[in-house]
């Protein structure tokens, strides 16, 4: 059964093309979203964090946080103990685009499930759970400058 990731990689960008269309008026875009939501959703949290949470790179966490940081949806506040350490918060502004995004979230959710059964759903769950942990492997060892036998 191959040709799986394909599937998911259909479904990531189509969702994600349509998520960009529609948080346009927002002056949110490629991806910024998923940033706003991982600071709204851990207030405080850093940098690497997020990128690790989102699987991106250093470099591309960056960028995006620094857009959102220019756009005012996010600030970053020097930590108490450790000044080198920036922690990021939503703005008030971010705070109140947040709603919208996670409206979104659970629409596609829905539309994206529709039909399915319960069970079916928290199959579907667990297998890409396993899926991504199975990944996060190869992305560990890539981003750490290895390089995969084929």
């Amino acid at each position: 059964m191959k040709g799986i990731l394909r599937e998911i990689g259909m479904i990531a960008r189509a969702l994600d093309s349509i998520s960009n269309i529609e948080f346009k008026e927002y002056d949110l875009t490629k991806g910024q979203y998923l940033y706003l939501v991982r600071i709204c959703e851990n207030p405080g949290i850093i940098q690497e964090k997020v990128a690790e949470m989102i699987k991106v790179d250093r470099t591309t966490a960056s960028r995006a946080i620094k857009k959102l940081e220019i756009n005012g949806f996010i600030e970053k506040k020097e930590d108490n103990q450790n000044k080198k350490i920036k922690k990021l918060f939503p703005t008030e502004k971010g705070e109140t685009v947040y709603p919208f995004i996670k409206r979104e979230n659970d629409h596609s959710d829905l539309m994206a499930l529709e039909g399915f059964s319960d069970s079916e759903e928290e199959m579907i769950l667990n297998l890409l759970q396993r899926v991504r942990a199975n990944v996060e492997k190869d992305w560990e060892y890539v981003k750490k400058g290895n390089k995969r036998q084929y």
